[in-house]
């Protein structure tokens, strides 16, 4: 299986460039009470031969089945068509049990949005153009699976019911991660051109305003910008949100992509991972055992800031940054730097005092300095300086006490013994309550706390100026 690596949407754009404001952070839960989609019963049939979905989507699980859509019936298996990432990575196109398409190329960026198409059009004379996938703007022509269906076949489209991140059927197959710019056509099957187009500068596939598109008697266009109505259409129908509150919206969009707290990290088995929730920013350790989490942006210049709640600090709580290749039994590797709930300093294989303990609800923010020589990282507590974590390492120590080299890059890192919950703010998304709504000097993020002048969250808009 391929990666798709090439054309994921990873930069920023040009300013002057269709910005995106607003995506929805959709978590899966475990079971129909938990999970988090949208939904619309249709009331007139539409076309049940031609139609398209299309959407940007950032996954923050890599593990687990997870649907963009399901339309049609919601009382059985057959007569509905969906999209899902299977949990090898890849992409299914199916109607009820029937796999139309599977795609070889597997899908695990967790760094990067995607755009997604799934053009429809069963009217067509060409057997392969039935069904057609198009991601970051290029047709997938590469399956495992392809049964194309027979001519003026009738699909799950735009009857029954219109499902967006959930599975009808099952309950526990929602979407992790976030979406914006939701289109659904009804009766028209569009190019990606439709939705998105190459940035001539960059050569990065980015969206495009698609409020001029035809819609149809079923179709949608869904911005999600409306916080109090995360269901409003800006053309197009409405949809009913579950479980979908004010609180997932979020500014991680395409046009600035947020860090968020990646399931992928070298070196470290899965065993060692800790489970990732609400949109790459909740981690959760149950386990008498060291589990670790890595933001996806690491940085080698600039100045950056970001939150961490300790919402529970049972156990071995330790925040701070790393390195990104590294890992062995417990957090004593060599290339990390923690902040840890007795008030410790661990670095490396040393331990010593540093400043107040910290317990359950309290915020610890972070501004690291890339630039300065060797670098610095102030730690506050609930805003309050706790001091430079760096203070008194060299790039060039030696025994334990020594800071990596800053071309390997510095990754905000969070690491638990036994039972431990982390909910990291790096200003596109956070699971726990914001009161002040803080920016950095850009006007990007929201943090509880302002970042210290001069100091930017970690975003693509803010690494393309400053890191």
């Amino acid at each position: 299986m391929e990666v798709l690596q090439r054309t994921a949407n990873r930069g920023s754009i040009s300013s002057a460039l269709y910005s995106v404001a607003n995506s929805v952070k959709l978590d899966k839960g475990n079971d129909s009470t938990t999970v988090e989609f949208f939904e619309r019963n249709v009331s007139s049939a539409g076309s049940r031969t031609t139609g398209t979905f299309s959407a940007w989507v950032k996954k923050t699980d890599v593990t687990t089945a997870q649907y963009l859509f399901t339309f049609g019936n919601v009382d059985n298996d057959n007569g509905r068509t969906f999209a899902r990432f299977q949990t090898d990575g890849t992409l299914r196109i199916g109607g009820g049990s029937t796999t139309w398409l599977n795609t070889n190329r597997v899908f695990r960026d967790v760094a990067a949005w995607y755009h997604i198409v799934v053009a429809i059009d069963t009217t067509s004379g060409t057997a392969d153009n039935r069904i057609r996938i198009y991601v970051n703007g290029v047709e997938e022509t590469s399956f495992g699976t392809r049964n194309n269906p027979s001519q003026n076949d009738v699909m799950g489209t735009n009857f029954g019911k219109q499902a967006i991140g959930y599975n009808t059927i099952d309950n526990n197959s929602g979407f992790n991660g976030y979406m914006c710019e939701v289109v659904i056509q009804d009766g028209v099957a569009s190019a990606p051109t439709e939705f998105g187009e190459f940035d001539s500068a960059s050569g990065i596939w980015i969206p495009k305003d698609a409020s001029g598109a035809t819609m149809g008697t079923n179709g949608t266009y869904l911005k999600f910008e409306n916080a109090s109505s995360m269901g409003a259409a800006t053309a197009g129908n409405a949809f009913t949100v579950q479980n979908i509150n004010q609180n997932d919206q979020a500014t991680d969009v395409p046009t600035n992509n947020f860090a968020t707290l990646s399931p992928l990290m070298a070196n470290a088995g899965p065993a060692n991972y800790l489970p990732i929730t609400e949109g790459g920013t909740k981690a959760v350790n149950a386990a008498a055992a060291y589990k670790i989490a890595n933001s996806t942006f690491g940085v080698t210049s600039g100045k950056w800031y970001w939150e961490v709640k300790a919402t529970d600090v049972n156990g071995v709580t330790a925040i701070g940054v790393t390195m990104p290749f590294y890992w062995d039994a417990d957090y004593t590797l060599q290339g990390c730097i923690y902040y840890g709930q007795t008030g410790q300093r661990y670095n490396n294989a040393s331990a010593g005092s540093f400043g107040a303990t910290y317990a359950a609800g309290d915020i610890i923010s972070f501004a690291l300095d890339m630039d300065a020589t060797p670098p610095t990282m102030t730690v506050f507590k609930n805003n309050s300086s706790q001091g430079n974590l760096m203070a008194g390492l060299s790039i060039n120590g030696t025994g334990g006490a020594f800071l990596p080299p800053k071309e390997d890059g510095y990754f905000p890192k969070v690491v638990g013994y036994s039972v431990n919950t982390f909910d990291c703010n790096f200003g596109g998304f956070t699971n726990f309550s914001i009161s002040s709504a803080a920016t950095d000097e850009n006007g990007y993020g929201t943090f509880e706390y302002a970042p210290p002048t001069g100091y930017y969250a970690l975003c693509t808009k803010n690494l393309a100026e400053y890191g």
